[in-house]
Protein backbone atom coordinates (compact mmCIF):
# COMPACT_ATOMS: atom_id res chain seq x y z
CA UNK A 1 0.00 0.00 0.00
CA UNK A 2 1.35 3.21 -0.97
CA UNK A 3 2.09 5.78 1.65
CA UNK A 4 1.01 9.34 1.01
CA UNK A 5 -1.68 11.91 2.30
CA UNK A 6 -5.00 9.50 1.49
CA UNK A 7 -3.77 6.37 2.89
CA UNK A 8 -2.70 8.48 6.46
CA UNK A 9 -5.52 10.90 6.45
CA UNK A 10 -8.15 8.95 8.87
CA UNK A 11 -6.97 10.33 12.56
CA UNK A 12 -4.46 12.63 11.69
CA UNK A 13 -4.53 16.68 12.22
CA UNK A 14 -5.57 16.91 8.82
CA UNK A 15 -9.18 14.32 8.65
CA UNK A 16 -11.21 17.81 8.48
CA UNK A 17 -9.03 20.25 7.40
CA UNK A 18 -10.05 19.86 3.25
CA UNK A 19 -13.49 20.36 1.97
CA UNK A 20 -15.73 17.85 2.65
CA UNK A 21 -16.86 18.12 -1.15
CA UNK A 22 -13.69 16.93 -2.19
CA UNK A 23 -12.90 13.56 -3.68
CA UNK A 24 -8.92 13.42 -2.76
CA UNK A 25 -8.57 9.91 -4.87
CA UNK A 26 -10.31 12.10 -8.24
CA UNK A 27 -7.87 15.10 -7.41
CA UNK A 28 -5.03 12.94 -7.56
CA UNK A 29 -6.07 10.59 -10.81
CA UNK A 30 -6.21 14.14 -12.70
CA UNK A 31 -2.74 15.69 -10.96
CA UNK A 32 -1.17 12.22 -12.19
CA UNK A 33 -1.86 12.92 -15.78
CA UNK A 34 0.84 13.99 -18.06
CA UNK A 35 1.52 17.73 -18.77
CA UNK A 36 1.34 17.96 -22.22
CA UNK A 37 -2.24 16.88 -21.52
CA UNK A 38 -3.25 19.84 -19.45
CA UNK A 39 -4.38 21.41 -22.42
CA UNK A 40 -7.00 18.80 -24.00
CA UNK A 41 -10.16 19.76 -24.19
CA UNK A 42 -13.04 18.61 -21.52
CA UNK A 43 -16.69 18.20 -22.87
CA UNK A 44 -18.22 21.14 -20.13
CA UNK A 45 -15.51 24.05 -21.52
CA UNK A 46 -17.15 26.44 -23.69
CA UNK A 47 -16.31 26.58 -27.31
CA UNK A 48 -14.25 29.98 -27.18
CA UNK A 49 -12.16 28.93 -23.91
CA UNK A 50 -8.60 28.12 -24.37
CA UNK A 51 -5.54 27.87 -22.32
CA UNK A 52 -2.86 29.59 -22.96
CA UNK A 53 1.04 28.34 -21.96
CA UNK A 54 3.47 30.92 -20.95
CA UNK A 55 7.28 29.24 -20.99
CA UNK A 56 8.24 32.26 -18.38
CA UNK A 57 6.98 34.59 -15.75
CA UNK A 58 7.86 37.17 -17.84
CA UNK A 59 6.14 35.99 -21.05
CA UNK A 60 2.64 35.47 -18.38
CA UNK A 61 2.62 39.02 -17.46
CA UNK A 62 3.25 40.22 -20.63
CA UNK A 63 0.63 37.95 -22.56
CA UNK A 64 -2.32 38.83 -19.60
CA UNK A 65 -1.59 42.14 -19.38
CA UNK A 66 -2.05 42.44 -23.65
CA UNK A 67 -4.91 40.78 -23.30
CA UNK A 68 -6.91 43.24 -20.73
CA UNK A 69 -5.34 46.38 -22.93
CA UNK A 70 -7.33 44.55 -26.01
CA UNK A 71 -10.34 44.27 -24.62
CA UNK A 72 -9.90 47.89 -23.42
CA UNK A 73 -9.18 49.33 -26.91
CA UNK A 74 -11.91 47.35 -28.62
CA UNK A 75 -13.88 48.58 -26.28
CA UNK A 76 -12.79 51.94 -27.05
CA UNK A 77 -12.79 51.94 -31.03
CA UNK A 78 -16.44 50.31 -30.79
CA UNK A 79 -17.25 53.37 -28.74
CA UNK A 80 -18.87 51.12 -26.16
CA UNK A 81 -18.49 50.93 -21.75
CA UNK A 82 -16.70 48.10 -20.48
CA UNK A 83 -16.73 46.50 -16.85
CA UNK A 84 -13.99 44.87 -15.17
CA UNK A 85 -13.82 42.68 -12.37
CA UNK A 86 -10.05 42.82 -11.43
CA UNK A 87 -8.44 41.01 -8.76
CA UNK A 88 -5.17 41.90 -6.63
CA UNK A 89 -3.26 38.80 -7.76
CA UNK A 90 -1.19 38.39 -9.67
CA UNK A 91 -0.30 41.84 -10.53
CA UNK A 92 2.18 41.42 -13.14
CA UNK A 93 0.11 42.01 -15.77
CA UNK A 94 -0.91 45.67 -14.26
CA UNK A 95 2.37 46.80 -15.86
CA UNK A 96 2.27 45.46 -19.25
CA UNK A 97 -1.27 46.61 -19.20
CA UNK A 98 -0.55 50.05 -18.61
CA UNK A 99 2.53 49.97 -20.80
CA UNK A 100 0.41 48.82 -24.03
CA UNK A 101 -2.99 51.55 -23.09
CA UNK A 102 -0.26 54.39 -23.22
CA UNK A 103 1.83 52.94 -26.58
CA UNK A 104 -1.72 53.21 -28.00
CA UNK A 105 -2.83 55.99 -26.22
CA UNK A 106 -5.92 54.64 -25.20
CA UNK A 107 -8.22 56.45 -22.40
CA UNK A 108 -9.70 54.65 -20.17
CA UNK A 109 -12.95 57.01 -19.46
CA UNK A 110 -14.96 53.96 -20.75
CA UNK A 111 -13.58 51.56 -18.42
CA UNK A 112 -15.62 50.43 -15.15
CA UNK A 113 -13.31 48.73 -12.56
CA UNK A 114 -14.97 46.43 -9.41
CA UNK A 115 -12.36 44.61 -7.25
CA UNK A 116 -13.53 41.74 -6.84
CA UNK A 117 -12.62 41.17 -2.72
CA UNK A 118 -10.73 43.06 0.01
CA UNK A 119 -9.65 41.89 3.86
CA UNK A 120 -11.89 42.30 6.04
CA UNK A 121 -13.29 41.63 9.38
CA UNK A 122 -16.66 39.30 10.40
CA UNK A 123 -18.94 42.74 9.89
CA UNK A 124 -17.27 43.52 6.59
CA UNK A 125 -15.50 46.44 7.83
CA UNK A 126 -12.25 46.51 5.29
CA UNK A 127 -8.78 48.01 5.94
CA UNK A 128 -7.85 51.72 5.03
CA UNK A 129 -7.98 52.53 1.26
CA UNK A 130 -3.94 53.69 1.90
CA UNK A 131 -2.90 50.79 4.34
CA UNK A 132 -0.03 48.98 2.76
CA UNK A 133 -2.35 45.52 2.82
CA UNK A 134 -5.33 46.99 1.79
CA UNK A 135 -6.24 45.86 -2.38
CA UNK A 136 -7.70 49.67 -3.04
CA UNK A 137 -4.00 50.49 -2.59
CA UNK A 138 -2.44 48.09 -4.18
CA UNK A 139 -4.68 48.77 -7.51
CA UNK A 140 -3.85 52.56 -6.86
CA UNK A 141 -0.07 52.14 -6.73
CA UNK A 142 -0.05 49.21 -9.95
CA UNK A 143 -3.07 50.34 -12.41
CA UNK A 144 -4.88 53.53 -11.85
CA UNK A 145 -2.04 55.85 -10.95
CA UNK A 146 0.36 54.81 -13.45
CA UNK A 147 -2.12 55.49 -15.74
CA UNK A 148 -1.86 58.74 -15.54
CA UNK A 149 -3.83 61.16 -17.58
CA UNK A 150 -5.39 58.11 -19.42
CA UNK A 151 -6.94 56.52 -16.49
CA UNK A 152 -10.23 55.28 -15.36
CA UNK A 153 -12.46 57.96 -13.81
CA UNK A 154 -12.20 57.78 -9.85
CA UNK A 155 -16.12 58.00 -9.69
CA UNK A 156 -16.00 54.69 -12.10
CA UNK A 157 -13.16 52.66 -9.71
CA UNK A 158 -15.33 50.18 -7.24
CA UNK A 159 -13.81 48.89 -4.16
CA UNK A 160 -15.16 45.88 -2.07
CA UNK A 161 -15.98 47.87 0.95
CA UNK A 162 -19.31 46.87 3.31
CA UNK A 163 -21.05 50.04 1.29
CA UNK A 164 -20.22 49.83 -1.77
CA UNK A 165 -19.77 45.96 -2.34
CA UNK A 166 -23.40 44.96 -2.27
CA UNK A 167 -24.48 47.29 -5.00
CA UNK A 168 -22.02 45.85 -7.60
CA UNK A 169 -25.01 43.24 -9.02
CA UNK A 170 -27.40 46.45 -9.81
CA UNK A 171 -24.34 48.76 -11.13
CA UNK A 172 -23.06 45.93 -13.51
CA UNK A 173 -26.98 45.27 -14.69
CA UNK A 174 -27.83 48.45 -15.54
CA UNK A 175 -24.62 49.28 -17.47
CA UNK A 176 -24.87 45.72 -19.26
CA UNK A 177 -28.41 47.12 -20.28
CA UNK A 178 -26.90 49.67 -21.87
CA UNK A 179 -24.69 47.57 -24.18
CA UNK A 180 -21.56 47.05 -22.04
CA UNK A 181 -19.50 44.29 -21.98
CA UNK A 182 -18.22 42.43 -18.57
CA UNK A 183 -14.98 40.88 -18.62
CA UNK A 184 -13.62 39.12 -15.24
CA UNK A 185 -10.08 38.90 -14.61
CA UNK A 186 -9.35 36.33 -12.38
CA UNK A 187 -6.34 34.20 -10.52
CA UNK A 188 -7.06 30.96 -8.91
CA UNK A 189 -6.65 30.15 -5.22
CA UNK A 190 -4.95 27.38 -3.59
CA UNK A 191 -8.60 26.24 -2.51
CA UNK A 192 -9.73 27.06 -5.84
CA UNK A 193 -11.90 29.60 -4.90
CA UNK A 194 -12.40 32.65 -7.64
CA UNK A 195 -11.78 35.93 -5.72
CA UNK A 196 -12.43 34.35 -2.21
CA UNK A 197 -15.60 32.37 -2.89
CA UNK A 198 -14.55 29.51 -1.29
CA UNK A 199 -15.20 25.87 -1.51
CA UNK A 200 -16.84 25.26 1.92
CA UNK A 201 -19.40 27.71 1.13
CA UNK A 202 -21.34 25.13 -1.17
CA UNK A 203 -22.16 23.34 2.08
CA UNK A 204 -24.97 25.99 2.67
CA UNK A 205 -27.07 25.77 -0.70
CA UNK A 206 -29.88 23.26 -1.57
CA UNK A 207 -29.32 23.75 -5.47
CA UNK A 208 -26.90 24.80 -7.62
CA UNK A 209 -28.94 27.44 -8.89
CA UNK A 210 -28.95 28.73 -5.46
CA UNK A 211 -25.27 28.81 -5.46
CA UNK A 212 -25.40 30.31 -8.73
CA UNK A 213 -27.43 33.79 -7.71
CA UNK A 214 -24.72 34.39 -4.78
CA UNK A 215 -23.68 38.04 -6.19
CA UNK A 216 -21.33 38.82 -2.85
CA UNK A 217 -20.75 37.74 0.36
CA UNK A 218 -19.22 40.21 3.26
CA UNK A 219 -16.68 39.38 6.09
CA UNK A 220 -16.73 35.80 4.76
CA UNK A 221 -15.12 33.03 6.30
CA UNK A 222 -11.21 32.08 4.44
CA UNK A 223 -9.96 28.57 4.18
CA UNK A 224 -7.44 28.20 6.20
CA UNK A 225 -5.38 26.78 2.77
CA UNK A 226 -6.30 30.37 1.26
CA UNK A 227 -5.12 31.80 5.03
CA UNK A 228 -1.58 30.05 4.28
CA UNK A 229 -1.44 30.69 0.43
CA UNK A 230 -1.45 34.85 1.12
CA UNK A 231 0.99 34.08 3.93
CA UNK A 232 3.78 32.48 1.20
CA UNK A 233 2.12 34.80 -1.77
CA UNK A 234 1.61 38.74 0.03
CA UNK A 235 3.10 38.32 3.78
CA UNK A 236 6.32 37.18 3.45
CA UNK A 237 5.07 34.19 5.73
CA UNK A 238 4.23 35.90 7.96
CA UNK A 239 1.31 33.95 8.74
CA UNK A 240 0.23 36.60 11.44
CA UNK A 241 -0.83 39.34 9.75
CA UNK A 242 -3.28 37.53 7.30
CA UNK A 243 -6.86 38.74 7.75
CA UNK A 244 -9.59 35.02 7.87
CA UNK A 245 -12.16 36.86 6.58
CA UNK A 246 -12.61 38.93 3.49
CA UNK A 247 -15.45 40.73 1.52
CA UNK A 248 -16.08 38.81 -2.08
CA UNK A 249 -18.33 39.11 -5.18
CA UNK A 250 -19.85 35.79 -5.97
CA UNK A 251 -20.58 33.45 -8.97
CA UNK A 252 -23.90 35.28 -9.55
CA UNK A 253 -21.34 38.10 -11.04
CA UNK A 254 -18.13 36.77 -12.16
CA UNK A 255 -20.66 33.92 -13.74
CA UNK A 256 -22.04 36.63 -15.95
CA UNK A 257 -19.28 37.16 -17.57
CA UNK A 258 -19.23 37.71 -21.01
CA UNK A 259 -15.89 36.92 -21.42
CA UNK A 260 -13.11 36.01 -18.43
CA UNK A 261 -9.20 36.59 -18.39
CA UNK A 262 -7.40 34.35 -16.07
CA UNK A 263 -3.77 33.69 -14.81
CA UNK A 264 -2.13 31.06 -12.75
CA UNK A 265 1.37 32.01 -11.90
CA UNK A 266 1.74 30.42 -8.49
CA UNK A 267 5.56 28.69 -9.14
CA UNK A 268 8.01 29.56 -6.37
CA UNK A 269 11.38 28.75 -7.85
CA UNK A 270 13.81 25.74 -7.41
CA UNK A 271 10.66 23.22 -8.66
CA UNK A 272 8.41 24.62 -5.87
CA UNK A 273 5.23 26.15 -6.86
CA UNK A 274 1.62 26.25 -4.90
CA UNK A 275 -0.65 26.26 -7.90
CA UNK A 276 -0.06 23.03 -9.60
CA UNK A 277 -3.06 21.37 -8.67
CA UNK A 278 -5.17 24.07 -8.65
CA UNK A 279 -4.70 24.52 -12.26
CA UNK A 280 -5.31 21.15 -12.74
CA UNK A 281 -8.10 20.41 -10.77
CA UNK A 282 -9.85 23.69 -12.52
CA UNK A 283 -9.40 22.40 -16.16
CA UNK A 284 -10.24 18.79 -15.83
CA UNK A 285 -12.63 18.47 -12.62
CA UNK A 286 -15.82 18.55 -14.00
CA UNK A 287 -17.75 21.60 -12.73
CA UNK A 288 -19.21 21.61 -9.35
CA UNK A 289 -19.75 24.37 -6.15
CA UNK A 290 -17.41 22.35 -4.32
CA UNK A 291 -14.29 23.29 -6.37
CA UNK A 292 -15.32 27.03 -7.60
CA UNK A 293 -12.93 27.57 -10.50
CA UNK A 294 -14.15 24.54 -12.38
CA UNK A 295 -16.60 26.95 -13.36
CA UNK A 296 -14.16 28.92 -15.29
CA UNK A 297 -13.62 27.00 -18.06
CA UNK A 298 -17.33 26.62 -18.54
CA UNK A 299 -17.30 30.68 -19.99
CA UNK A 300 -15.81 31.97 -23.10
CA UNK A 301 -12.18 33.17 -22.58
CA UNK A 302 -8.47 32.72 -21.98
CA UNK A 303 -6.35 31.35 -19.14
CA UNK A 304 -3.09 31.38 -19.09
CA UNK A 305 -1.00 29.58 -17.08
CA UNK A 306 2.82 29.12 -16.45
CA UNK A 307 3.75 26.02 -18.22
CA UNK A 308 5.90 24.65 -15.45
CA UNK A 309 2.48 24.05 -13.41
CA UNK A 310 1.53 21.09 -15.63
CA UNK A 311 4.51 19.10 -14.29
CA UNK A 312 4.81 16.48 -13.70
CA UNK A 313 3.35 16.46 -10.53
CA UNK A 314 5.56 14.54 -8.90
CA UNK A 315 8.04 13.93 -5.30
CA UNK A 316 10.75 16.74 -5.25
CA UNK A 317 13.06 17.19 -2.45
CA UNK A 318 14.70 20.95 -2.67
Amino acid sequence: MATNLITTLKGSLLENYFPTGWDLEALDRICSRPPESITHREKWWNKRFEPIPCETLADFDMMLGHEIAIEISRAKHQKKQIIFILPVGPMGMYRWAVYFLKEWNISCSHVHGFNMDEWSDAAGNTLPPKDPGAFQNAMEQAFYGPLGKLTVPKAQRHFATKTALPKYGEQIRALKKKGARLVTVFGIGRACHIAFWEPHFAAEFRSLAEWKSQEYRLGALLHPMTIEQNAITSFKSRTTLVPTRANTIGPGLFLQSDRIIGGADGALGRGMMWQGMSLWATLHHAPTPWIPSTFMPTLPGRLFFLKELAGPLVAECN
